[in-house]
């Protein structure tokens, strides 16, 4: 055929071939300008920032976590997964070459097709040859499919980072629990301690005529309710052990050997004022659903470039003969190769509905992204509202549970020389309680904040490392990360 009638013939192949649907627009990620970023950039917390609290087991119980933990093996199982995906795409540019050998028995007609002596007869065809080929990827489909693998890689590691970051988050709120029931768990017994007081002064006033069975019976019946409160807290802190034995990987035989906790929950720890302008950058989660963005983006470029035509090269040779025998001689050998190309023509529209299913992907992707960053928005501002009220809170409960330690010791003193009724004590002393729980609730819900702070704003992520390693300037991917990093 002639040059002019092999472009005719390839001319009318692609004119008659399925041609891409016409892109639709996009949804956006959100930019900085839009979420009110605008406080001073933060620094990542220093590694290890729970050892600021003081408390060697909280120490050992991280690292227990980190070493045992179900869910950070399940992480590092699915990068390992996704390692292998990608690299499973990148073979897919290289050559492919593969060596096959096989036998035959069969009987071949009495007919011309069969030389003599094989006519009619039963023999063996036997064949043995290598084979290469090579998709020369001219429209970038597989370059797109290594993307997104490598962008699902990047993207699974960063959510290890992430794991390890909710895992200490989760185990030091556990542990402040833990505290905050051991906490509870004093002032019951306290309280305890104070009725069990107020029942023996009871009994010397009723000997000495100065109060009834009544007041006697009232102040025997607010003993068991402490003793009921005690037991409440160390419900609490059983059931606190037990969660922190689950986050770190251990079962029940580990159940004693956490102890009360010896935790400074004034330790220091570096948090901000305002919404920092690099929140964004700062959080592991966030950097992954920007990777998945660019997943979904080369997904989507390879399943458009699936329109157009595939070229390959392709070349064997080997040896093929009758009967086993003669199958490496001289004669028996053969080779080729060439170039081959196909294109799409009819597939029932199976390839536009990927190339539209990988849009929708797209968008859900972007979407994911812009819903986890209103998230992390709200979870820091949250906690920095959440801080700063406490910290008010704090100072006043102080002045509050001072004032009604007083006036429980005041009340006690007049009605143990009977200037005033039982009635003044109970008051006294269910003030007295409840500022003391108050304020434990305030000290432990304040450092729970200042944990959920820092894990709201990356913890010791850096994420210098994990943005150059997520930067692929090889992509073809129109949608690169910077045009998508806050």
């Amino acid at each position: 055929m002639s040059r002019s009638g092999v472009a005719i013939t390839l001319g009318l192949l692609l004119s008659a071939c399925v041609l891409p649907p016409k892109e639709l627009p996009h949804a956006q990620p959100l930019a900085d300008d839009q979420l009110g970023l605008n406080g001073v950039a933060v620094a990542p917390a220093a590694e290890g920032w729970w050892k600021g609290f003081d408390d060697a087991q909280l120490d050992r119980l991280i690292d227990q976590a980190f070493a045992n933990s179900p869910t950070l093996a399940e992480a590092s199982a699915r990068l390992r997964e996704a390692v292998s995906q990608t690299d499973a795409a990148h073979a897919g540019l290289l050559p492919r070459a593969k060596l096959a050998a096989g036998a035959t028995r069969a009987r071949a007609p009495a007919d011309y097709i069969i030389p003599p002596p094989y006519a009619g007869s039963v023999f063996w065809m036997a064949q043995a040859g290598a084979s290469l080929s090579w998709d020369l990827d001219f429209w970038g489909k597989q370059a797109d499919a290594v993307a997104q693998a490598r962008a699902l890689a990047q993207s699974a590691n960063l959510e290890i980072d992430n794991t390890r970051l909710m895992l200490a988050g989760a185990i030091a709120q556990s542990y402040v629990e833990l505290y905050r029931a051991y906490a509870l768990s004093d002032i019951a017994s306290r309280a305890e301690a104070q009725r069990q007081h107020i029942i023996d002064i009871t009994r010397q006033r009723l000997a000495a005529g100065l109060d009834t069975q009544l007041e006697l019976r009232t102040a025997e019946g607010q003993l068991p309710q402490a003793r009921v409160e005690r037991e409440q807290a160390q419900a609490a802190a059983d059931l606190a052990v037990h969660q922190l034995a689950a986050i770190t990987g251990a079962g029940a035989e580990s159940y004693a050997l956490i102890q009360r906790p010896k935790v400074n929950l004034d330790a220091a720890l570096v948090l901000p004022a305002d919404l920092p302008i690099n929140l964004l950058a700062r959080r592991p989660d966030v950097l992954a659903a920007r990777l998945q963005i660019q997943a979904a983006d080369a997904q989507r470029l390879a399943s458009k470039a699936a329109f157009y035509p595939d070229v390959s090269l392709t070349a064997l040779a080997g040896f093929g003969a009758f009967g086993l025998n003669n199958l490496f001689e001289l004669n028996a050998r053969g080779y080729g190769g060439g170039p081959m190309i196909s294109l799409p023509l009819f597939d029932a529209g199976r390839l536009r509905a990927e190339y539209r299913g990988s849009e929708a992907a797209l968008d859900a992707a972007v979407a994911r992204y812009n819903d986890t960053v209103l998230k992390a928005v709200q979870q820091t501002a949250d906690q920095l509202t959440r801080i700063d009220a406490l910290s008010r809170e704090r100072i006043d409960q102080q002045q509050t549970l001072g004032a009604s330690e007083d006036a429980y010791r005041i009340a006690e003193e007049r009605y143990r020389a009977g200037l005033a009724s039982y009635l003044s004590v109970l008051n006294a002393e269910t003030q007295v309680l409840a500022a003391r729980r108050n304020s434990i609730d305030i000290v432990a819900n304040l450092a729970v904040a200042r944990v959920t702070l820092l894990l709201a704003l990356g913890g010791s992520f850096d994420p210098a490392a994990a943005v150059d390693s997520a930067s692929n300037p090889n992509s073809s991917s129109n949608l690169a990360l910077s045009q998508v990093a806050p």
